[in-house]
């Protein structure tokens, strides 16, 4: 029996580093009985045109500029007529791939499946999209199946899409590489002494993610306590300036951006996760601490409400509060009965609900139904 083809639209992939580029190869590495064509914005000169392995072919449109991601809306459907019929279209969120998918389909009627991931406020989102808003609204209507990827998100798509069927499949992890353990040579790296506390975010370092609040409420917490910072982003000069302001340039570590197969070494040097998110799609950063057996707090905002439950799963906090943001971390280092014990939960629920493979499953049921009637 041949394979189904899915003509897959993206903003960016792997390489370049994302929650969604990370789902993307992870479902489709976990189903080989499709053949999977994804078109993307090449986005940086030094990524190839084109990439295959097995049954994944990539194919990045432009010159490698942020211009290329209107590229993919207007030259990534005529690319993906050259290239035969697909069984089914999956865009990656309701932007540039929900675009590319709306004009390919326009061009080929082919059965639409919409991923939502996004982890900007509505507000945001928005006030980039107010001049095209009609044409953004049909990109929910004419999919024959939305996939959010968190309630928040599913319950946004809900008002968006009349009768469209709206699924919750949310991202995962895989459960092996973000294993507990310790890592006493990250700590040595960043000279962190061994039995310092130690707070790490892994996030983008843009004003979403609440990283100046997490540097503030450093400032709040015991003298011996470090926090790291994992990721890159436009207002990294900006937070060291802060961090410097408030004393804290010694005990605040900038590691910037590390290979993905690193993180769960980073991880395992520390004492507690936390990300003081002022919106969130559902958080891969999250699922990736719980994975590796860390106490976490957060807010509850957006999507960290799936699987964040105070008290058993993690902490919760008020948002846009250093001080509060301070007192939950206090109260996990104070309590090494409750860290272990919030750690021990969040591995188990990760290990029932957030695996790659239990997430691949339920995304193969949905590409079965797309396509079944289009075969």
């Amino acid at each position: 029996m041949s394979r189904r083809r899915i003509l897959v639209f993206a903003p960016a992939y792997l390489p370049l580093l994302g929650g969604a580029e990370i789902a993307l190869r992870e479902i489709m590495r976990r189903l080989p009985g499709y053949e999977f064509t994804l078109i993307t914005a090449r986005l940086r000169p030094d990524l190839p045109t084109e990439d295959k392995s097995d049954h994944i072919l990539v194919r990045r449109v432009g010159s490698g500029r942020r211009g290329d991601l209107w590229r993919l809306v207007v030259s990534g459907p005529s690319l993906a007529c050259q290239m035969g019929p697909f069984d089914a279209v999956w865009a990656m969120m309701a932007s540039y791939g929900g675009f590319a998918a709306l004009r390919y389909i326009k061009k080929r009627e082919t059965p639409f499946l919409l991923t939502l991931q996004e982890g900007d406020s509505f507000g945001h989102i928005y006030r980039h999209v107010w001049w095209c808003w009609p044409y953004f609204l049909r990109i929910f209507r004419r999919a024959r199946i939305i996939q959010a990827i968190s309630a928040h998100l599913a319950a946004w798509a809900r008002r968006r899409a009349a009768q469209v069927p709206v699924e919750v499949v949310p991202n995962g992890v895989d459960a092996r590489l973000f294993s507990p353990g310790t890592a006493p040579a990250v700590r040595q790296r960043h000279g962190i002494p061994e039995a310092a506390p130690l707070v790490i975010s892994v996030s983008r370092l843009v004003k979403k993610n609440g990283v100046s609040d997490l540097i503030e409420a450093l400032a709040y917490l015991p003298a011996d306590c470090h926090l790291m910072l994992v990721g890159s982003g436009a207002l990294r000069t900006a937070l060291e300036r802060r961090a410097r302001r408030l004393g804290l340039a010694g005990r605040v570590h900038f590691v910037g951006q590390v290979p993905y197969e690193k993180l769960p070494e980073y991880l395992r040097a520390a004492t507690v996760f936390c990300r003081l998110s002022r919106s969130e799609g559902l958080g891969n950063a999250f699922i990736e601490a719980l994975s590796a057996g860390l106490p976490v707090v957060g807010t509850a905002v957006g999507g960290i409400r799936d699987f964040l439950q105070d008290g058993e799963t993690g902490l919760m906090c008020e948002r846009a509060n250093p001080r509060a943001a301070a007192r939950m971390i206090a109260r996990l280092l104070n309590d090494p009965g409750l860290a272990r014990e919030l750690g021990r939960n969040g591995r188990a629920l990760v290990e029932s609900h957030y695996t790659w493979d239990t997430v691949a499953i339920r995304m193969d049921s949905i590409f079965s139904r797309l396509t079944e009637k289009h075969v």
